[in-house]
């Protein structure tokens, strides 16, 4: 980009319209690149040799609202995310009732809609609407923040591999 990165170009982005849906499409897969785009305040992070229906899925998850990283990346940015000294939680998780809270561990550990469904027996909608009250209740935009704001935090224990 000639003028612009793509970070700043987010911030501006975000700065005049608090609701657009940002989605980061890059060659620089660099932790800290990615960190500043979620920091940012970007929806979700793509590679440019993701596969092109992975690009398209990514396309297609931002616009409705939800937030995605590269497959790629997950892993490395959940690691890195559980070295950084955590602050202390916010205080609104307090107002999160005991079955958000298991929704919320389970999006912290990557489950989609459909997995904490099934994890929990609950239907997709019950799902959607949890998760819709636990952005809210912790003034999140979305997923990402979310994941973001349980590992800074160190709100869950990351689960060793199995």
């Amino acid at each position: 980009m000639p003028e612009l990165d793509g970070l700043e170009a987010t911030r501006r982005i975000l700065a005049d319209d608090d609701a657009a849906r940002i989605l980061i499409l890059t060659t620089f897969d660099h932790d800290e690149y990615v960190y500043e785009a979620l920091r940012a305040g970007a929806s979700g992070f793509v590679l440019k040799d993701d596969p092109p229906e992975q690009l398209l899925a990514a396309i297609r998850v931002v616009a409705a609202g939800e937030a995605l990283l590269s497959p790629a990346i997950t892993k490395r940015v959940i690691k890195q995310f559980t070295r950084i000294p955590q602050p202390a939680p916010p205080k609104e998780l307090g107002e999160l009732t005991e079955r958000e809270l298991d929704v919320f561990r389970l999006i912290a550990r990557g489950l989609s809609n459909a997995e904490i469904g099934q994890e929990l027996y609950i239907s997709d909608t019950t799902v959607k609407t949890h998760i819709t009250h636990i952005l809210q209740k912790l003034n999140l935009r979305d997923r990402v923040q979310a994941v973001v704001l349980a590992y800074e935090a160190g709100l869950f224990e990351e689960r060793p591999a199995s």
